[in-house]
């Protein structure tokens, strides 16, 4: 894997008073005094600020911004414009009366606010209500309340307006530029000359607002799962050795080695998802040959002969864990025999499945369990993507819930003194790593993004593996009857990261989201003029589902964060206007319009316990009247052309259909199997009704099969995999707009995490 070049912008890694803001640099990160939250800038737009600071106040030519922070590059003309967009979003700033940075004419920019260095402090916690008693359920999240003004640390001034320049900021802080230019290059990806892929981060030690984070592999490709030995001092994995098709488990120790291959799948399965036991003995994983057999598997965590312990779902490859005394595995609801409702423990001697009594029902999708470290409950996940952590005694019992995020959980594990628990949260459309506080219930930010699947040993240190997910797609336009099956044209080449291609019924506009302006947003482009993409301001879209066009295609439906929070916004790409729409439900998914009733919307939310429901609102009325409902929904799409809605539920493989009014009489099933689970989203319609799968085959990586039709499906792109997120059909049916992978990889980091806080008091 390799970098490109550090920017030869400086940068201090601490935090400056900036005006009435206060921007971290290592974060790049900027908090607006009207502002709930801060607001995150690309590396790029950090870099220019940084260069306007130096300048102390003179002006700054377009020229010199791009010869200091795009060096050695070819980029558009546009990417300074964009990155002082973004800067002056982050800072409220108005662009027609500034107070930040102005813009002069025909010359350049120049800062207008006054700079002073901040002290150092740790990372904000984000509070949370405490949690009381033995058991307790925490209510509804508080919101977070703002710091005390930090003390300011003076530094001589240099006129017109900067109080130091910064270089004597820097100095101040104790922070060195060279190491701060070093995370600038790690963090920022070159702008790439098409077709060239784009360049991956390297796997070097990084320096983060965290302690030091330890890249221990490096392998081109993937390394996902990790699990670690009790000691931490050896950690498991999964990825595709060399020379192979599948993915196989490999062992290496905490620190950057060659790893050994441990398990040996053969041409047609791939092993997944592996466990250590509590003793260091063993590491147990599925080995699935899809669509055909799920098989629970043991081996000696030093090498040896596998033996298979129990049988799973292969549509539907379940969770699980060891129990605490390392005589049996634990199991989510879904994709084990009999699981329909509950977790479930397989018992190793007898091969025998009991049932946890807690509770819980079919319409519960509980999965991720983890005993704690002394045995007494077991906390899992329920009701992804707007899930919770729960808690229910090790013996079964009432389950009652930790935390109130609605999030979606990508991954969890418990400290080892079983105080805390580390877990990866997806939002704003990226993935962090997050601490919980049991005993004070404060949530902090580790500073990690891009990061998923953490574990931490049982023992030992407080040592920390997660997976650094790095996946960058792009836009392409795929032929349908393409024989080179190369992923067709790629569309809007840019080093960010795009998803969700929508195209519009009229065949003529698109819409994806996208950070190649620094945190994700929604971008337009008529695609009979390429140079017309643009991006809609004002709305930071989540990327779970397809933005939905008009029938007329002159609007479409988002769900993210925009004017008046989180929700469900309509736009007018022609005008920019972005609308929050006041639809009753909380916790927004997915929102479409109704066919042939331009008064009715169809919205996937999520209630109180995360629950999915899709809801069929009357919008002529205020307030929005709910006329039918549909439980267990996991996507929705409609079908104009049959006038139907179809979905996929949650938890479940196979395919629904319905009425547009969600009358009960209308609901079938179409098909029993497919899309199966890990495709839920994976799927799209076309103007005639058809129904497109995404799959992957043993030759192709992303192939189309069409839903009833029993030919060999049609191949897209014989090497590279498709995004998860979905994909639309061309007006036409003869090709689809998706995102396919420019560099798809994975590293497993190591860090040591800092003692916990002591716990707080009351209250």
């Amino acid at each position: 894997m390799q970098t490109s070049p550090p920017s030869t912008a400086t940068m201090p890694a601490g935090r400056l008073r900036v005006g009435e803001c206060t921007v971290d640099f290592a974060l790049r990160e900027i908090l607006a005094p009207s502002a709930r939250r801060p607001r995150r800038v690309t590396p790029k737009a950090i870099a220019v600020l940084g260069v306007l600071i130096e300048q102390g106040g003179r002006v700054v030519s377009r020229d010199a911004l791009l010869a200091q922070v795009w060096p050695g590059t070819l980029p558009t003309n546009d990417v300074v414009t964009q990155a002082v967009t973004q800067l002056r979003k982050a800072f409220d700033d108005e662009r027609g009366n500034p107070s930040y940075i102005e813009t002069i004419a025909k010359h350049g920019y120049r800062l207008l606010a006054e700079v002073e260095a901040l002290e150092e402090l740790p990372p904000a916690p984000v509070l949370m209500p405490r949690v009381t008693g033995e058991v307790a359920s925490l209510p509804a999240q508080a919101p977070v309340p703002p710091l005390p003004p930090p003390p300011r640390v003076p530094v001589p001034p240099t006129p017109p307006v900067v109080r130091g320049s910064w270089r004597a900021i820097a100095a101040a802080l104790g922070v060195a530029v060279a190491v701060a230019a070093a995370v600038l290059g790690w963090a920022t990806l070159r702008e790439p000359s098409p077709p060239a892929p784009v360049p991956a981060p390297s796997a070097a030690t990084r320096s983060l607002a965290t302690p030091a984070v330890q890249m221990i592999t490096s392998v081109p490709g993937a390394e996902t799962s990790p699990t670690l030995s009790p000691d931490s001092a050896l950690v498991a994995y999964v990825a595709v050795p060399a020379g192979e098709r599948r993915t196989a488990i490999l062992v290496q120790t905490t620190s950057p080695s060659p790893p050994r291959q441990l398990t040996h799948p053969g041409d047609d399965a791939a092993d997944q998802s592996p466990a250590w036991s509590p003793d260091g003995r063993d590491i147990a994983f599925l080995r699935v040959v899809p669509d055909r057999e799920c098989r629970v598997l043991v081996v000696p965590a030093s090498g040896g002969n596998e033996r298979n312990v129990g049988v799973c779902d292969p549509r539907n490859p379940p969770s699980f864990d060891w129990t605490h005394d390392g005589r049996g595995l634990v199991f989510g609801s879904r994709g084990v025999p009999g699981g329909t409702a509950g977790l479930r423990v397989l018992d190793l001697a007898s091969g025998a499945w009991r049932p946890i009594e807690y509770g819980a029902t079919a319409q519960d999708v509980d999965y991720a369990p983890h005993y704690s470290p002394d045995g007494r409950w077991i906390v899992f996940v329920r009701n992804a993507p707007a899930g919770d952590l729960w808690r229910i005694p090790a013996t079964g019992g009432t389950p009652q819930r930790l935390t109130r995020m609605h999030g979606d959980i990508r991954g969890w594990d418990w400290t080892p003194d079983g105080r805390g628990i580390v877990l990866a949260r997806w939002h704003h459309s990226e993935s962090r790593l997050l601490r919980l506080d049991l005993a004070s219930g404060l949530l902090q930010d580790l500073g990690l993004p891009d990061s998923v699947e953490p574990v931490m040993a049982a023992a030992g240190t407080q040592g920390l593996a997660f997976v650094e997910a790095v996946n960058y797609y792009g836009v392409h336009r795929a032929p349908l009857d393409d024989q080179e099956a190369t992923g067709g044209e790629h569309l809007f080449a840019s080093s960010g990261r795009d998803r969700l291609p929508a195209v519009a019924p009229d065949g003529q506009q698109l819409v994806f989201t996208s950070s190649r302006a620094g945190s994700f947003g929604l971008w337009w482009a008529d695609l009979r003029a390429p140079e017309s993409l643009r991006l809609i301001e004002g709305l930071q879209p989540e990327s779970w589902h397809l933005p939905d066009w008009s029938r007329d295609s002159r609007r479409l439906l988002v769900v993210g964060e925009g004017p008046g929070g989180q929700g469900a916004f309509e736009v007018t790409p022609a005008s920019g206007r972005v609308v929050r729409l006041p639809i009753p439900a909380a916790n927004i998914i997915q929102a479409m319009y109704v066919p042939d009733a331009p008064g009715r919307l169809l919205v996937l939310a999520a209630g109180d316990t995360g629950r999915l429901r899709l809801h069929l609102y009357d919008r002529t009325v205020t307030p929005w009247r709910e006329l039918a409902g549909l439980d267990g929904v996991a996507v929705a799409r409609t079908d104009p052309r049959n006038l139907r809605v179809l979905f996929t539920r949650a938890g479940e493989p196979g395919l629904w259909q319905g009425g547009l009014d969600l009358a009960p009489a209308s609901l079938r099933q179409l098909d029993p199997l497919r899309p199966e689970v890990s495709r839920f989203r994976a799927w799209g319609v076309g103007e005639d009704g058809s129904v497109l799968l995404l799959q992957r085959t043993r030759d192709c990586a992303s192939a189309i099969r069409r839903l009833g039709d029993d030919s060999a499906p049609v191949c897209v792109d014989r090497q590279r995999r498709a995004g998860p997120q979905g994909f639309s059909v061309a007006p036409r049916g003869d090709a689809i707009f998706i995102t396919v992978s420019l560099w798809d990889g994975g590293d497993i980091g190591y860090l040591p995490l800092p003692s916990p806080p002591e716990e707080a008091g009351p209250g």
